[in-house]
């Protein structure tokens, strides 16, 4: 059957015998086929003795003799009589049967029986302790076919054509995604599904089970159709073609290898086989379905099925048992060779070899797109309205409001990545009616508590009259303590693990032992002994929530901000503010988000905590002569601290003087190079939300401007430019005969918005004023950059700060590049003046690099300009890439965002009227208009000093800003 292509599969054939099966296996074998056939240069006919290497067995026939292995089978017989020899110890069974209709309708009902309770073990969500607005009987969990989202591996596609070919992990086509979970099933007849805790291995294993049962029953809903659901696309839309899916509706058989490894197992250092595994499905079975056992091993040795075996590494005391399931393992695909296999397992263990299995191919379950994100909340809320709990209109609202919240917030988008964390987002989301809460940290909160009910409560299971029984009982009421002692270890434990974990990304270790000694420690009535000790760790091992088993004798947190929010309630007790500023200080990298986290929490508390922590963090001013390295780190945690967790519309006058010690040190920051790039647009964001202090940026009239003398320069592009485009002229001598003044940064939001405020007028775009006022002003058209700079010239003639015969206008191209590049001489040292507009008299010097490609030198650099590889992502403010200097003191001249000039799109060197004026400059001209310095989404050839960008004067780009020069030109 073609790949991606849906029928119902043909009922199950009888004339196929275990001879085919016999066949199948010798000429696999030993090369042969039973007839006589031979490969590799044996002779037809002959007969082939039979070797056994280690244990096994041999079975003789006439035309020869099989070896059977450890584990392995051996079949013969014909349709009415077979013969099944196992290769444990040479045990020889007989099995006889002839079937009649009377047999084959009663096989057919045991089966029926076998997959509706399959449908019932497999069909349901659990959300015991996810939500405490959901009821706990049966009929209000959630249904799985109702909210699966198809699962994507990381396992990519090969380019071109791939016939026959497996997958690898190689460099793929951008619109060629990686294989879904179902399609490597697909692909591999033995694989291994891994991933990390709540990832989704479970849930697929379950949602096969349900599909491949449905079909067989012939259920409407549950079928081929639904398992090959086509993979949702980045919106959340079903794409057009389904999940290929080849191989019918194979029989399945779902297996939890922790339940096998805990009753089905021989003791502990005895040889396991595929039969241990079978016996463990039959006593799974047994009862009402007891008769079924036989036709079922039928069935998977005549005509296979698809066995499920989840969670490989999640059995009872792994440690010792590793080996033995491995063994039953391997010896069951052995002993079922028809059948395809899936075994799923969590990375972090499958890592050990001794628990790989030979012959399966291996893939790993990818972090949910933004696409399987979005079908997931619209499926979760639409179940949720036909279970009654929210009405149609209503559901799809909250969908979109949680859509919404997820992927405006990089926090919630990094959770959601995970299908555990993602259904417990939604839980929170529902019961909360609808909204999550706005702080990071209350939203922490709130989702540890429903993590630690989720791990800590009782395991409730409904037997065969639908009625709810305690499997387990919670943690608590196992140790006879109470929640929240449980949960003061799990903090203790959250902090010493974070303080001693050698990486600082991803969850620490915790070891099983100390785990189990602090919760025995809780409990007097439940000692610590062995017996006991087992019982706790088989309550623990399989559990997910706020801890899980993520290898042998091994647990962590779910995700990184669980740990670190944990570690931070440990540090808000009576040690708080202290400690936790002295670790944050002493270890940035390692507390930063604890000390965060730590001082929202305290001011949940009390509001001024956040104050004591901003001042225990940065203590010294900027100027210091006794500040050490830890104090630019408190500086820079402190302004965190206060913009995340302090309420800047009423600061006291107790704290006013903590708040400008921390503005002072933002500033100091923001123009050095003790942060790499991205911490310094952050800064500057930061400085713009406590208040930037600086009045050449944040006013109008205190604008500083660099002189530049007159004197020729260098403009074009060299001949060994390769990055030019095709409108640079090459690198030539242009003169500049009079000298002017070029604003040492681009206009900003706030001077943009005095503008705006003093003439009464309004923004052509709105966006115009919504950025950080410290930040370039942007969405501005050239016309009306050029009226601010009409009424500046106003403005500081009226103020005598401009210099007679100037005025202030958007610079012309040659003035730009000029003072990007420099002239063949430039100052020994900038002259930078503010209001009085004088220049420093400083001595001139040659121009080390007149051809100089950026304003710093021959070579791009993510630290001296804000583009594409620094990483930004967006304007930062004004001064944070001060490194990117030119020679005559101006800032930001490359990159953040390009720069409306005066020049109209041409040639150059430009022509002239009759009395000497540039007709490049006509500034009633409605033609385009040049941009100079590229921005923050370019790449590296668009910063440099010759490069030229275009715009229609009416535009309002997103990445264009303006820098106004003080100029002789009339």
């Amino acid at each position: 059957m073609a790949k991606g292509k849906q029928q119902r599969p043909a009922a199950p054939s009888h004339s196929r015998t275990f001879f085919a099966h016999l066949k199948a296996l010798i000429k696999d074998r030993l090369g042969k086929e039973p007839d006589g056939g031979s490969r590799g240069g044996q002779s037809a006919g002959a007969a082939t003795p039979a070797e056994l290497h280690g244990d096994g067995a041999i079975a003789q026939r006439e035309d020869g003799a099989v070896p059977i292995g450890q584990g392995g089978v051996g079949i013969g017989g014909d349709a009415t009589s077979n013969l099944i020899i196992t290769g444990d110890g040479a045990r020889v069974t007989q099995h006889t049967h002839r079937e009649g209709p009377e047999q084959h309708t009663a096989a057919a009902t045991l089966e029926r029986s076998y997959l509706n309770r399959l449908l019932e073990q497999a069909g349901y969500l659990s959300l015991s302790g996810f939500d405490p607005g959901l009821s706990r009987d049966k009929d209000a969990r959630l249904r799985l076919e109702a909210v699966y989202t198809a699962l994507i591996t990381t396992t990519l596609r090969l380019r071109g054509p791939e016939d026959g070919a497996r997958p690898q992990a190689r460099e793929t086509d951008e619109d060629r995604p990686p294989y879904s979970a179902l399609e490597m099933l697909d692909r591999e007849r033995r694989l291994v599904l891994l991933g990390d805790p709540g990832s989704g291995k479970s849930t697929f294993v379950s949602f096969v089970a349900l599909c491949l049962a449905g079909e067989r029953l012939g259920n409407q809903h549950l079928n081929l159709a639904l398992l090959t659901h086509p993979l949702p696309d980045e919106n959340g839309e079903d794409r057009a073609e389904p999940q290929p899916w080849g191989h019918g509706a194979p029989l399945p058989v779902r297996v939890i290898l922790r339940d096998f490894a805990a009753e089905g197992l021989p003791p502990v250092g005895e040889p396991a086989t595929g039969d241990h595994l079978w016996r463990f499905i039959e006593s799974t079975l047994g009862g009402a379905l007891a008769e079924y056992c036989p036709l079922l091993r039928r069935h998977l040795l005549e005509q296979g099925g698809l066995v499920l075996l989840d969670g490989l590494d999640e059995v009872p005391e792994a440690e010792r048992r590793r080996v033995q399931v491995r063994q039953a393992v391997e010896g069951f695909a052995q002993t079922f060779p028809a059948c395809r296999v899936l075994l799923t397992s969590r990375t972090y263990a499958y890592q050990n070899q001794d628990w790989r299995v030979p012959g399966f191919a291996e893939t790993t379950l990818a972090p949910l797109h933004e696409g399987q994100i979005r079908s997931f909340v619209r499926r979760w809320y639409d179940h949720a309205a036909a279970l009654g709990r929210f009405s149609e209109d209503d559901a799809r609202g909250r969908a979109a409001l949680l859509e919404s919240a997820i992927f405006a917030r990089p926090q919630l988008r990094d959770l959601a990545e995970r299908p555990l964390l993602l259904t417990l987002m939604a839980s929170l989301h529902a019961w909360r009616g609808g909204t999550l809460p706005e702080q990071r940290e209350r939203l922490y909160a709130d989702t540890v508590d429903l993590l630690l009910e989720f791990w800590e409560g009782r395991r409730v299971s409904y037997g065969p009259d639908g009625r709810p029984k305690v499997v387990q009982p919670s943690l608590a009421e196992y140790l006879k303590v109470g929640k929240e002692q449980v949960r003061e270890v799990l903090e203790d434990l959250a902090f010493h693990a974070h303080s001693s974990q050698p990486d600082l990304e991803g969850t620490a270790d915790i070891g099983e032992g100390d785990l189990l000694r602090r919760l025995f420690a809780l409990s007097e009535p439940v000692a610590e002994t062995p017996a006991n000790t087992a019982l706790l760790v088989h309550h623990l091992r399989d559990r997910a929530g706020i801890l899980t088993a993520r290898g042998v004798g091994v647990y962590t947190f779910p995700h990184r901000s669980f740990q670190e929010y944990l570690a931070a309630c440990r540090l808000t007790g009576e040690s708080f503010p202290d400690e936790v500023a002295t670790l944050a200080r002493q270890d940035p990298d390692r507390w930063r988000e604890v000390a965060l986290l730590a001082a929202a929490k305290a001011a949940r508390g009390v509001r001024s905590s956040v104050w004591s922590l901003a001042d225990c963090l940065c203590f010294r001013e900027p100027d210091d002569p006794h500040r050490t390295n830890a104090d630019p780190w408190g500086a820079r945690l402190a302004a965190e601290a206060l913009v995340e967790s302090a309420d800047l519309t009423k600061v006291g006058e107790s704290n006013q003087a903590k708040l400008a010690r921390v503005r002072r040190w933002l500033v100091h920051l923001l123009g050095s190079d003790r942060f790499p790039a991205r911490e310094r647009a952050l800064i500057g964001h930061h400085l713009a939300l406590l208040g930037d202090p600086r009045p050449e940026v944040m006013t109008v009239d205190a604008m500083l401007f660099c002189y530049v003398p007159s004197g020729p320069f260098r403009m074009g592009s060299g001949e060994d430019d390769d990055m030019a485009f095709d409108d640079e002229k090459p690198l030539h001598e242009q003169p500049m005969d009079y000298a002017y003044w070029l604003a040492r940064h681009p206009v900003t939001v706030a001077q943009y918005a005095a503008f705006i405020e003093a003439t009464g007028s309004q923004p052509g775009d709105p966006d115009a004023l919504r950025d950080d006022p410290n930040r370039p002003a942007r969405y501005v058209s050239w016309h009306e950059a050029l009226a601010f700079c009409d009424w500046l010239t106003e403005r500081r003639r009226g103020k005598g700060l401009l210099p007679a015969g100037y005025r202030a206008t958007l610079p012309s191209e040659p003035e730009w590049e000029k003072a990007a590049r420099g002239g063949m001489e430039i100052p020994a040292e900038p002259s930078i003046a503010g209001p009085g507009m004088e220049a420093a008299q400083v001595p001139m010097v040659p121009n080390p690099d007149p051809s100089r490609r950026y304003p710093w030198g021959l070579e791009p650099d993510p630290e001296r300009s804000n583009y594409f590889q620094s990483k930004v992502g967006d304007v930062s403010a004004v001064g944070a890439f001060s490194a990117g200097v030119s020679p005559y003191g101006c800032e930001d001249m490359s990159g953040n965002v390009w720069e409306w000039t005066r020049s109209l799109q041409g040639d150059y060197p430009y022509p002239e009227d009759a009395e000497g004026r540039q007709l490049s400059e006509d500034l009633k001209a409605a033609h385009r208009r040049v941009l100079r310095g590229g921005a923050f989404n370019d790449y590296g050839n668009a910063l440099r000093c010759a490069c030229r960008g275009r715009r229609e004067p009416d535009a309002r780009p997103y990445d264009v800003g303006f820098r106004v020069v003080l100029s002789p030109f009339l």
